[in-house]
């Protein structure tokens, strides 16, 4: 009996021992050099999530880390997902991160200015979404930003979450939109935006932009916007050169130079930007607008005034065309070898010693 009592607290101390070792080595430093991804698909056991550390590196022993989550109840506690786990963390730092679902997060930035094929594109290609996107949503309808989502969302559900983005932005603002606005549904400003959003690049002049376009409304005269015919000719991806003569003067429903009002549809997505300048535009009695040459434009209120804008920044083309044909002469010379005749005589270098 004795011997049996001291059996059994031998082995109540070793496996005392053994439960202190267990618990220690629980925040001790992992064995993996550097990061490590691992996807846990839904419905993934605590016992096959630890063997997928273990195989992956992440952690030294596959029994230990179960051991690990069961006595610490957390077995039934982990989150699928995808986790970049950081080098040399511990069985408990790894635990914590699958029980808080701390996914790595997946990011996709639709930017302002693309229209609903390009971004659909974008949605259809992008991996680490799943499903189909579904049919390419009406131009104009999505709201461009950078949308993040986990590993296996799916597609649609990407492409619902930017239209109704859109939406709240539009419930939000419109209400609080200027009085005599020159158009009366937020579909017609979602239009003029598209138009705002290709006019310009810098969202200090949208408002400005905004202004000019909704002072042309208010007086019947035609926006003449040159994005608007490109968006008839190729639905918004690049033109590849000039708009000729007979697109400036064909009657097509895109065509501003000839259509009174505003094109059928929006011909991009308008970021917030643009659409809050349509909402709230500056208030000018400019009528017209050209490019200044540093990336802006410079706008007048009268036929004159734009006139003379037109005729500096002719000029400034003409200048810019000039310095490109002298940088290619240059080029070109540098490339050509000059006959020894035409060369100085030159001293001879000196010897090395």
């Amino acid at each position: 009996m004795r011997r049996f009592a001291i059996l059994l607290v031998v082995l109540g101390v070793i496996g005392a021992c053994a439960f202190a070792w267990v618990q220690a080595s629980w925040d001790q430093p992992g064995p993996a050099q550097g990061e490590t991804v691992i996807l846990i698909p839904p419905g993934t056991r605590a016992h096959a999530v630890a063997q997928m550390l273990e195989d992956s590196g992440a952690v030294s022993n596959v029994w230990l880390f179960e051991f690990g989550l069961r006595t610490r109840g957390l077995a039934d506690k982990l989150k699928a997902g995808e986790y970049a786990l950081p080098a040399n963390a511990s069985m408990g730092a790894i635990a914590a991160i699958l029980v808080e679902g701390k996914s790595i997060q997946h990011r996709l930035t639709a930017a302002e200015g693309l229209t609903s094929d390009m971004i659909w594109k974008m949605v259809q290609n992008h991996s680490a979404l799943s499903g189909d996107a579904g049919p390419v949503p009406e131009e104009g309808t999505l709201l461009p930003e950078t949308y993040l989502f986990t590993r296996g969302q799916s597609r649609s559900g990407l492409i619902d979450q930017m239209r109704r983005a859109q939406e709240r932005f539009l419930a939000i603002n419109w209400p609080n939109r200027v009085e005599d606005l020159p158009y009366n549904t937020m579909r017609e400003a979602v239009i003029l935006a598209s138009i705002v959003e290709k006019e310009t690049a810098l969202p200090s002049e949208r408002p400005h932009i905004a202004s000019v376009f909704v002072n042309r409304l208010k007086i019947g005269m035609r926006l003449q916007s040159d994005p608007t015919i490109i968006y008839g000719i190729t639905k918004g991806y690049p033109l590849g050169r000039g708009i000729r003569q007979s697109e400036l003067e064909g009657a097509t429903p895109y065509n501003t130079y000839v259509i009174g009002g505003l094109p059928p549809t929006p011909i991009a997505n308008p970021g917030k930007e643009s659409l809050a300048a349509v909402m709230n535009p500056l208030k000018t009695q400019d009528l017209f607008f050209v490019a200044d040459g540093k990336g802006g434009h410079v706008f007048a209120a009268t036929m004159n005034e734009h006139a003379r804008n037109v005729v500096a920044w002719r000029n400034i083309e003409r200048r810019a065309r000039r310095e490109v044909q002298a940088s290619e002469t240059l080029n070109e010379i540098g490339n050509v070898p000059v006959p020894d005749a035409i060369l100085p005589a030159l001293p001879k270098p000196a010897a090395k010693r």
